[in-house]
C-alpha cells in the first residue's frame, strides 16, 4: 500500500506525517489502525495524521506539542514522499 508522508526533524524532535482522509480522523479505531501501520515506515517516532478540509485547510492528529507546531506551518513547507506500507 502506497501513503504519502513526510519524516520531519524539527527543532530536536523527530516525528513521522501520514496523509488521510477526513473520516479517519474522525473514528478512534482507524486512527489508532493507521498510526500502528505507520510505524513500519517511520519506526520509533510520535506518527501525526493529517487531512484537508474542502478547501485544502490541513487537520492534524497526534501529540499536542507537535499538533500545534505543525499549525503554523504551511503544508507547502512540509518535505512529503510516497512510502510504501507492507
Amino acid at each position: 500500500m502506497q501513503i504519502e508522508g513526510a519524516l520531519v526533524k524539527e527543532q530536536g524532535v523527530t516525528f513521522g506525517i501520514i496523509v488521510v482522509k477526513s473520516h479517519i480522523l474522525n473514528s478512534p479505531t482507524q486512527r489508532d489502525e493507521v498510526q500502528r501501520s505507520g510505524s513500519s515506515v517511520f519506526p520509533g517516532v510520535p506518527i501525526i495524521l493529517m487531512a484537508q478540509d474542502s478547501r485544502g485547510i490541513p487537520k492534524y492528529y497526534g501529540r499536542k506539542d507537535i499538533v500545534n507546531f505543525l499549525s503554523k506551518v504551511h503544508p507547502s513547507r512540509i518535505p512529503w514522499k510516497r512510502y510504501t506500507i507492507n
